[in-house]
């Protein structure tokens, strides 16, 4: 784990302007600055850097973050990744806290990285070398299309047949490293040898630009016909996907993404000048898939082979795509013919039938109706009882408001009943939103008052040692004030309000923070924060006691005030008072 101090250090020697501009010309607008937003097409700027709070907002598409948010989502980096490329550009170095129990794996593999990583790169060597020396790998790449260019492209090369081969390219086999990267095997008779035998290698490459994998592939039939590296501590492989360091340039140019199964797929496909294919390693789509790619394009066409197996995989997708929807990106599933993957396909009928079938993919919308009403007869109440329990799960997990919206209207329309009778039966709570309007106007419409003390807490936290300890309060932005103070009051108040914003990214409470910052932009420069925030404690305070009066009124019209304890009886005193005061 990062520490938080190390956060606030970082983002104090950081420019959110400068950072942003090193992708994105921005213009002075008044006392922000302002582009047309890299997260969703636009023609007018509506994408808000605010040099003073220190965080980015889009009004369209409602992107916010940091510093460090901003390259995540931009460059496609983990939190940690994006951390270490900032703090290598103001020369600190990441140093890290003891890590909870879950997060062994991680700690232990930051000690040994440097090590692994190299013996990763030793072995992408020797494989690539050793292809040079087969004839018949040769040969095979050959006959699947592929040129030398390519296979250089993706550093693909061949590992001999034979149990410790790798004995020749280290100079000590028995080193634990080459187990712990999963390039041996150890048997329990505690015998070694090479996991890969006589298999076309694809080097699984990171962001920046690390081997830490391999995926295998068979030269003639046999099983596995794809063997992936084990996990380790350098790869996991629900969190990577192939080919993606190759093809961010493709991707971030078109906006478009595509999603296929195998690393032959994507390589034949590159042959063939398509450029933004990426392969998932031998696991199911994950939502780490999801989010990680809606960062680099506005549009995800999944793309996996016509059988049964396929499908399965396209709806496993769609599954995990539900929570990670975002209004205003694109996902599309493209089915080809049962016979073909990507791979046979666009060698038998080339680029332009490829991608005309890429464009014309089903939406995800389509390919959601068309799942659920599979084999139902609608003209029946069986059938529309059963739509509405089968999209039920689907469509409550998405939380993309218009996508939501739009889809229960669907499904309402299909299943004969109204959209408010299908938000009653799922349970869904119409979300009230001030119009946008309110805050584009000259002048600022006061917030609520939980609102309000959020934006206070975020743009001086210090004042969150005045608020009581007892304060409590319902709703969204109340219950985002009670986390705020919670991680103040473990810091000592010592936070600023950009690491404030970074530490709640990925949280519960995300979007009710980037809804109050993008808020405080209408702040005027005469905004007088300690006294606003000293005056709304006044008046909560107010409304606290009121509150206990009345409690206390009501028991005494009930039984007399000999019905209060001692203590009671002052606090009724104080608080009428203060109620009537």
């Amino acid at each position: 784990m990062i520490p938080k101090n190390f956060i606030q250090d970082l983002l104090n020697r950081l420019d959110i302007v400068d950072v942003v501009e090193r992708y994105v010309p921005l213009k002075k607008a008044g006392a922000n600055f302002v582009a047309c937003c890299p997260f969703h097409n636009e023609k007018s700027p509506s994408f808000t850097v605010s040099q003073a709070k220190q965080f980015y907002h889009c009004f369209g598409c409602g992107a916010h973050g940091t510093a460090i948010g901003f390259v995540m989502e931009h460059a496609g980096l983990g939190y940690v990744d994006a951390i270490e490329e900032l703090a290598r550009g103001v020369g600190l170095e990441v140093p890290n806290e003891r890590p909870a129990a879950g997060d062994a794996q991680r700690e232990y593999a930051q000690k040994v990285a440097p090590d692994l990583y190299e013996v990763m790169q030793t072995a992408t060597r020797y494989y690539r070398e050793q292809l040079k020396l087969s004839q018949r790998a040769i040969d095979y790449l050959k006959q699947r299309g592929l040129s030398g260019e390519i296979a250089a492209k993706f550093g693909i090369g061949y590992a001999p047949d034979g149990w410790q081969n790798l004995a020749t390219a280290f100079a000590n086999y028995q080193d634990a490293t080459l187990n712990e990267t999963g390039l041996v095997i150890t048997s329990d008779e505690n015998k070694r040898y090479d996991r890969f035998r006589d298999r076309i290698m694809f080097p699984i490459i990171n962001v920046r630009a690390q081997v830490i994998g391999f995926g295998g592939r068979v030269l003639d039939k046999g099983e596995p016909k794809y063997l992936n590296s084990p996990e380790t501590p350098l790869f996991e492989k629900g969190r990577e996907l192939y080919g993606l360091y190759q093809a961010q340039k493709a991707i971030r140019a078109g906006q478009q993404v595509l999603v296929v199964e195998g690393y032959m797929d994507v390589v034949a496909l590159v042959q063939h000048g398509v450029e933004y294919a990426v392969a998932t390693l031998g696991t199911a789509t994950t939502p780490y898939h999801i989010q990680k790619l809606l960062r680099l394009a506005e549009h995800i066409v999944f793309c996996f082979d016509g059988d049964k197996a396929g499908q399965r995989a396209a709806w496993r997708a769609l599954e995990n795509a539900l929570p990670y929807l975002q209004d205003g990106k694109r996902l599309s599933f493209l089915f080809l013919p049962v016979e073909h993957d990507p791979d046979s396909f666009i060698r038998e009928f080339g680029k332009d039938d490829f991608e005309q079938r890429v464009q014309e993919a089903m939406p995800l919308s389509a390919y959601l109706l068309r799942e659920v009403s599979a084999e139902l007869d609608l003209h029946t109440q069986e059938g529309r009882n059963q739509l509405l329990q089968r999209a039920k799960p689907l469509l409550t997990a998405i939380v993309a408001p218009a996508t939501a919206l739009l889809l229960r209207k669907e499904v309402a329309a299909l299943s004969g009943v109204s959209q408010a009778e299908l938000e009653a039966l799922y349970e869904i709570k119409p979300v009230a939103r001030a119009p946008r309007a309110v805050f584009q106007k000259a002048g600022r419409t006061p917030p609520s008052a939980h609102r309000l003390l959020l934006q206070c807490l975020i743009a001086q936290p210090e004042l969150g040692q005045q608020v009581p300890d007892e304060w409590e309060g319902q709703g969204a932005e109340a219950e985002a004030v009670s986390a705020v103070l919670m991680v103040l009051r473990e810091t000592d108040f010592a936070l600023n309000s950009p690491t404030l914003t970074q530490l709640f990214q990925g949280t519960a409470h995300e979007k009710t923070l980037a809804t109050a910052e993008a808020d405080m932009l209408n702040w005027g420069e005469d905004f007088d924060v300690a006294a606003e925030f000293s005056g709304l404690l006044n008046r909560l305070d107010e409304g606290r006691r009121r509150r206990e009066f009345q409690v206390l009124q009501t028991k005494v019209t009930l039984g007399g005030l000999a019905c209060l304890s001692e203590t009671e009886r002052d606090l009724y005193r104080q608080a009428g008072r203060g109620a009537n005061g």
